[in-house]
C-alpha cells in the first residue's frame, strides 16, 4: 500500500498531515509514504485531480485508490482506510 501526500512548501496543515502519516507508517511499516510538492509535481497533481493541499491518497499495491482525504486526516481515518488496501 502507498500513501501519497500532495503538499505545498508553506502549508501548515501539510506539516500536520506529515505527522499523521509518519505515525501510520510507524504502525504499518510495510506501507510506502511519498510526498509530492504540487509546485514541483504539477503534472502528477493535475492527473490526480488535486485541488487542495494537503491531499492524501491511499492506493493498493496495484495502484487502485481506496481513500482520499483533502485536509488533515485523523490517524483513525488513515488506519481504517489502510484496512481496505490490505
Amino acid at each position: 500500500m502507498q500513501f501519497t501526500l500532495f503538499s505545498a512548501a508553506f502549508c501548515e496543515p501539510c506539516a500536520q498531515t506529515r505527522a499523521v502519516l509518519a505515525e501510520a507508517h510507524r504502525l504499518i511499516p510495510s506501507a510506502t509514504v511519498i510526498e509530492l510538492d504540487v509546485a514541483a509535481h504539477g503534472d502528477e497533481a493535475e492527473a490526480s485531480q488535486i485541488r487542495n493541499t494537503p491531499t492524501v491518497i491511499l492506493s493498493t499495491d496495484d495502484g487502485v485508490e481506496v481513500f482520499r482525504a483533502a485536509g488533515v486526516p485523523s490517524l483513525n481515518q488513515v488506519l481504517a482506510a489502510a484496512t481496505k488496501a490490505l
